[in-house]
């Protein structure tokens, strides 16, 4: 993966893409810093990359709501163009029926029943569902079943 966004990096530089530019490197150093972190062995698992690019998506659209709540409208759209860029190496998000079926066969792999299920259900769909659905999707469709 980090050999792919250096090679985008080439290429954003070639091309001019200043914003794509940009976010492609606050990547490259998510990765890196994650990569000699204390205990990671050197080692930038696909895992986990998926899950700094997640964070650094979620991170960008909360930018552009203050931003624009703010009345800032031209560093909002900077912040999106950004979490677009980011979202591009990110697996392809589910649908919310997709998503709805996903979490249903959870449910029914737990034998789980009513809220009080909810810390269980969300414990496995989170980790299952990573990088393919907002947590905040995965919340509100598994309290949607549960109840």
């Amino acid at each position: 993966m980090l050999d792919l966004i250096s090679e985008e990096i080439k290429k954003a530089m070639l091309a001019r893409e200043k914003v794509r530019l940009e976010a492609l490197r606050g990547i490259k150093k998510e990765f890196l810093e994650a990569k000699t972190a204390k205990g990671a062995n050197g080692e930038l698992s696909e895992e986990t990359a998926i899950k700094i690019m997640v964070k650094m998506v979620k991170q960008r659209k909360e930018s552009a709501e203050i931003y624009k709540a703010n009345n800032r409208p031209e560093l909002a759209e900077n912040e999106l163009a950004e979490a677009a860029v980011i979202e591009e190496f990110l697996p392809r998000q589910l649908t919310a029926d997709e998503l709805e079926t996903e979490i249903k066969a959870i449910i029914s792999e737990l034998g789980a029943e009513g809220p009080q299920a909810m810390g269980k259900v969300m414990g496995v769909a989170t980790k299952r569902l990573a990088g393919r659905a907002e947590g905040k999707a995965i919340s509100a469709c598994v309290k949607q079943l549960l109840n």
